[in-house]
């Protein structure tokens, strides 16, 4: 029953404002009361209220405090209740409901709490949907579809009790040799900030009462090296116009609700600490209304590695001073706010200004109305959500190459297919570093046990007498514990190198065997990549960062001997990152890149290999000739590539490309006008797209612009809209975009988005290369023109029916 405001005290009356309940409940709190508020417990839960600490091993600060003393006084939020362990759902709910009675029945003002959970490909517990990757989410060029896994992993986490979910990654690939590649949406910021949104609203809902995290802000992506946590050397015009543009998209358009900072530097400061882009540029110029939350142990890297803090008490200080409203994911640093007071590093006006935005978001939420779950009503995995992960893995395999017609399979044939190589019947290299099972690697949880492989899948559908298997090598012998989190300190490189050289396999037995198996068969198919898993636990993920890209381990030998049996070889990539062949690009007669597939990847894959789909994925980002020449994007400056133009510059297969088992043609560009004006003009342009090959298909349309000249440096061509047309054979239709003239600005040198006059170049194609129809277009006016906040971001492709 609700309250009414003579039942009880104004905070806890639903009928009064939030603003009006904040003030409320904030003049009744102590100052540990509301230094409770600004960080979170990492517990294992017990339903039996006998909650246990987890250690965080990761931060150098040491509190030995109970869990009684820890929740004595409230908190703010609950890392990870159901992921911190394996634990059914329904238990999991008791013991978060057992949580939620101690903070609403046994503390003084009764505070419920707010739950977390990771939820990049599907919530990170055990029993639910395992999702693709977001690199599978970018190759779809999907935006509906990324809504409705936003969607379903809302609902999800709704059913679980969880107000917060870690995602999505907003970083722009920059360097495929960060481990954390598999976690982006691709290299392009529009693309980026378009499947973000559709995310954003999917996973919050109309009612935004599950808040999506955008992460990690800014500029992680383009570290040092391609390495974690390394410094980012970007200037201001760049950051704005690549990294920050999805996180501005998503904030104003989607209305997001979190907001994470990463782990690194930009010219010196830590982004926990940085208080122009935490309240200047994200709260004050785009209008933030929501929490920024810590990354796990940030606060305390502030002292520990960074160094620009000089305890816990000075780097909490340093953190909540810049913006920061929770620490994440424990208390090592929050607790020592009072210390920071006295010393006068903080003002308690600083300290009220953060508690009062949790306490807001708490009201908006309805926690204190509604503070319990139904165990009863757990839904985290059912068919509706695994058919969404098998289109997301039908929609995101690239085909790169298809000679000579290998593909696709003939189901009724006699011939024997070979299945070949380290990954083609091990479910986990079907799954990205944020699944739980990934999570569970040392744990001896049976937790991919029903998840189909490649092997079983192609089995299934040819036959098992007609395909022959052989392994041929392995990525990684014995999956095992990684080096620590945070590897960079002088005292723990040398065993973590030792680790990795361990690690990956260099066994060449198994050769022999595959080459056999490839004789005997009319095709073979080698699956190879690499395989997730956090902290040099795997081969690519958080923490898994590489110096190439070759592949892992021996897979390179063992792909070179089955392409030399003489052999139709088709290569299936699966993993986090895009890696060279050595050579033998030109020699297989096929090639796949499937990224991590999730739960029905297998599936997918052999409805694609045997025609009963067409390929429709595109690359969400470049394919590098060379390591020697990254970062590498399609997006560069003219001048990236050197002068002359450097060797090894450039890729094999650009951004936006993909093939399928059907053909298109682009015709008859017509611009509605030659000149708009600068100020709130439309370029309008339509063109004619027919399908001429054998049978159905999905092409991805893509519109390009390029500025003529422009008062800085600018890319060679970027991306300004999209769309997947599907199309019947044989059958045409006309396709209309609509494209708003604030799309065309870059950042000046005072930090604002403009919009130079001039001339702009129009590229219509099917990848960023494969350019198939170009126009130009002028934008009229007397000045330049600077962007208001709420700029149009967004272009319209209409197909007509």
């Amino acid at each position: 029953m609700l309250l009414r405001q003579s039942e009880g005290p104004l905070y806890r009356n639903p009928a009064a404002s939030v603003q009006a309940r904040v003030a409320d409940l904030m003049a009744r709190m102590t100052l540990d009361e509301k230094i409770a508020q600004l960080h979170a417990a990492w517990l294992k839960l017990s339903a039996d209220g006998e909650h246990k600490a987890r250690s965080i091993d990761f931060a150098r600060s040491a509190n030995e405090i109970t869990v009684d003393e820890i929740l004595r006084h409230g908190l703010g939020q609950i890392t990870r209740p159901l992921g911190t362990h394996t634990v059914d759902p329904k238990e999991g709910v008791r013991a978060l409901n057992a949580l939620q009675r101690k903070m609403v029945e046994d503390t003084r003002l009764g505070i419920p709490v707010m739950s977390h959970e990771e939820c990049l490909v599907g919530l990170m517990i055990k029993d639910a949907t395992l999702f693709p990757s977001p690199l599978n989410y970018g190759a779809t060029w999907n935006a509906d579809l990324v809504g409705e896994v936003g969607r379903i992993i809302g609902e999800q986490a709704r059913s679980i009790g969880c107000h917060q979910g870690l995602a999505p990654v907003l970083d722009v690939s920059r360097d495929p040799r960060w481990g954390r590649t598999e976690e982006t949406l691709g290299e392009d910021p529009y693309l980026v900030g378009v499947l973000a949104c559709h995310y954003v609203r999917g996973l919050q809902g109309e009612r935004r009462d599950v808040l999506a995290t955008l992460k990690h802000f800014v500029g992680h992506s383009a570290s040092e090296g391609g390495r974690n946590h390394a410094p980012v050397h970007v200037g201001p015009r760049e950051l704005n116009d690549v990294f920050m543009l999805p996180f501005e998209m998503a904030v104003k358009l989607a209305n997001a609700g979190s907001v994470m900072p990463a782990y690194h530097d930009i010219d010196g400061v830590p982004s926990h600490g940085n208080r122009a882009l935490l309240h200047d540029t994200l709260r004050e110029k785009w209008g933030f209304d929501g929490l920024v939350v810590a990354d796990y142990a940030g606060v305390d890297l502030l002292f520990s590695h960074h160094a620009v803090a000089r305890d816990s008490a000075s780097a909490a200080a340093l953190a909540f001073n810049s913006g920061l409203d929770v620490e994440l994911p424990g208390h090592e640093c929050a607790v020592h706010l009072k210390e920071a007071l006295a010393r006068a590093e903080i003002a308690e006006s600083t300290i009220d200004a953060a508690v009062a935005r949790v306490l807001g978001m708490k009201f908006r939420l309805g926690l204190f109305e509604n503070p319990y779950v139904d165990p009863e009503r757990v839904d985290v995995k059912g068919a509706a959500a695994s058919d969404t992960a098998y289109r997301v893995a039908l929609e995101s395999a690239v085909l790169l190459r298809n000679e000579g017609g290998v593909l696709p399979l003939n189901e009724n044939g006699a011939e024997k297919i070979a299945v070949i190589g380290p990954t083609a019947d091990d479910p986990l290299a079907l799954l990205a570093g944020y699944s739980f099972p990934v999570h569970l690697i040392n744990s001896g949880e049976p937790s991919t046990a029903t998840m189909l492989t490649p092997l079983r899948a192609l089995r299934a559908r040819l036959g098992h007498e007609r395909v022959l298997h052989a392994k041929g090598c392995d990525i990684i012998k014995e999956r095992r514990a990684g080096a620590p989190v945070f590897p960079g300190d002088v005292s723990l490189a040398a065993s973590a190198n030792t680790h990795r050289d361990e690690l990956i396999s260099k066994d060449t037995e198994g050769i022999a065997g595959a080459v056999a198996a490839a004789r005997q068969a009319g095709v073979a198919i080698v699956f190879v990549g690499d395989l997730a898993g956090l902290f040099q636990s795997g081969t690519v993920g958080e923490g898994s960062d590489t110096d190439s890209l070759d592949l892992p381990g021996v897979q390179q030998a063992l792909l070179a001997a089955v392409v030399e049996s003489g052999t139709p070889t088709v290569v299936v990539m699966t993993g986090g990152r895009p890696y060279n062949l050595g050579g033998l690009e030109e020699r297989i007669a096929a090639q796949i890149m499937a990224f991590a597939p999730g739960e029905r990847g297998a599936g997918a894959l052999a409805d694609l290999l045997t025609g009963r789909a067409n390929f429709s994925g595109r690359l969400p980002l470049s394919v590098p000739k060379s390591a020697g020449a990254v970062p590498y994007v399609y997006n560069h400056r003219l001048k990236s590539a050197g002068t002359p133009v450097a060797y090894h510059f450039g890729c094999r297969y650009p951004f936006g490309f993909g093939l399928g088992y059907t053909r298109f043609r682009y015709s008859e560009l017509a611009l509605a006008r030659r000149a708009v004006p600068i100020e709130n003009g439309t370029i309008e342009l339509s063109f004619t797209l027919e399908n001429v090959g054998p049978r159905e298909g999905t092409e991805v349309v893509q519109v390009y612009v390029r500025d003529q000249l422009a008062s800085s440096a600018r890319p060679v061509r970027e991306l300004k809209a999209f769309a997947r047309v599907p199309l019947a054979a044989g059958a045409s239709t006309r396709v209309r975009v609509t494209l708003p003239v604030d799309m065309l600005n870059f950042t000046d040198g005072r930090g604002e988005r403009i919009v130079e006059p001039g001339d702009f170049d129009l590229m219509v194609g099917s990848s960023s290369r494969d350019v198939h129809l170009t126009g130009m277009v002028s934008v009229e006016g007397n000045a330049v023109r600077t962007l208001p906040r709420d700029w149009r971001m967004v272009s319209e492709v209409r197909v007509e029916a």
